[in-house]
């Protein structure tokens, strides 16, 4: 197998993105976004799918932080479908239950080629709930969903997340970064009895 490595950079008047991914890696993880709670979230993110990740990312957080997490999220499905390569020799399929205390979320995916994501199950409270900020910039957690749906769209995989029940909304997003890590961390591994493109298509 190849390196799966990639180098994704986009920068627009809203913002300047930079990821480094290697799939290969051991969770080694340098993010700086300029909104600490996001910053946490890939954080435990790349750890936990023993990715080795570099996040740089520059923004118009002086507004709020959606067009920052935003951004940054497309460049880093953009970056895991780059280091993903042909597919060969993977596994495709990655599936995890997270507990974080009274939370407990789902996380399914299948690096199909075909994009789609679902994200069910959060408490109504998510729609309205800000972390962190006292000072710096907040992370308002309405967005996680299309955190997940721009992952998902740009490295073209199937993303299904669901929070099974939780009430702190720390507890619920960290979990799901957590269990979206855990199932692609799956997904991508070297499967020993696979040779080819782990489809009876022929490609991914």
């Amino acid at each position: 197998m190849t390196d799966r490595i990639a180098k994704v950079e986009r920068t627009t008047k809203e913002s300047s993105i930079s990821v480094e991914l290697n799939l290969d890696g051991t969770g080694v993880v340098d993010v700086s976004t300029g909104v600490p709670f996001f910053d946490h979230m890939l954080t435990a993110l790349g750890a936990h799918a023993s990715f080795d990740l570099a996040v740089k990312a520059e923004g118009d957080i002086e507004i709020e932080a959606h067009h920052t997490v935003e951004d940054t999220s497309i460049v880093l499905g953009q970056a895991l479908g780059q280091a993903l390569g042909d597919k060969k020799g993977i596994r495709r399929f990655g599936d995890a239950f997270i507990p974080m205390d009274e939370s407990l979320v789902h996380a399914s995916v299948d690096v199909s080629g075909r994009p789609y994501c679902v994200h069910t199950g959060e408490p109504d409270h998510m729609l309205h709930t800000v972390i962190g900020g006292y000072p710096g910039v907040p992370y308002a957690t309405v967005i996680n969903r299309h955190v997940f749906e721009s992952i998902a769209s740009n490295a073209r995989i199937a993303l299904h997340v669901r929070v099974l029940y939780g009430r702190d909304q720390h507890h619920i997003t960290e979990g799901e970064f957590k269990a979206v890590a855990r199932a692609l961390r799956e997904a991508v591994e070297p499967d020993p009895r696979v040779t080819g493109v782990p489809s009876t298509k022929g490609a991914l």
